[in-house]
């Protein structure tokens, strides 16, 4: 059986299917705009990065697709509560934004939440610019995992 990774106590989720489905080229970390029930479900664990993305326009970014699950003890939402596939807000510099934006304005490029966790206090989210990978890349990068592993295997 595989052994599980250990995950570091500040780390609230991880896009495991992002490195997956992209090459990553830069990472950038960025505060994360949340309402109080928000930051009390993503203390749970309650959150899914399966459809995320970043959208940089109007020199803002914006974090959209990711859902966080209401907290139980929150009311509707309105009352206390919250819409878990709302747009939030990334906090960045504003130089980091227009370097965002310029590379998203190439062809192929995209921005995908990687990490969410905490630091010091403050809820971060590790973003990441990547090239979508191609199906043949995907196979392509497992027989070489494939390959060096049998190979560490020989040599221990």
């Amino acid at each position: 059986m595989a052994k599980k990774k250990k995950t570091s106590p500040n780390q609230i989720a991880y896009n495991r299917q992002a490195r997956h489905n992209y090459e990553i080229l830069e990472t950038y970390e960025a505060g994360v705009s949340l309402l109080g029930s928000e930051v009390k479900s993503l203390r749970g664990g309650h959150v899914s990065f399966k459809d995320g993305y970043v959208d940089v326009r109007n020199g803002q970014a914006w974090l959209r697709g990711v859902h966080v699950a209401p907290y139980e003890n929150a009311g509707p939402a309105g009352f206390g509560g919250h819409d878990p596939e709302r747009p939030r807000r990334l906090l960045l510099h504003d130089y980091e934004i227009e370097q965002l934006e310029a590379k998203v304005s190439q062809k192929g490029l995209t921005v995908i939440p990687l990490k969410l966790y905490f630091s010091r206090g403050k809820i971060k989210l590790e973003i990441g610019v990547g090239r979508g990978l191609k199906r043949h890349d995907q196979r392509q990068q497992l027989k070489d995992r494939a390959i060096k592993r049998e190979m560490e295997r020989e040599l221990s």
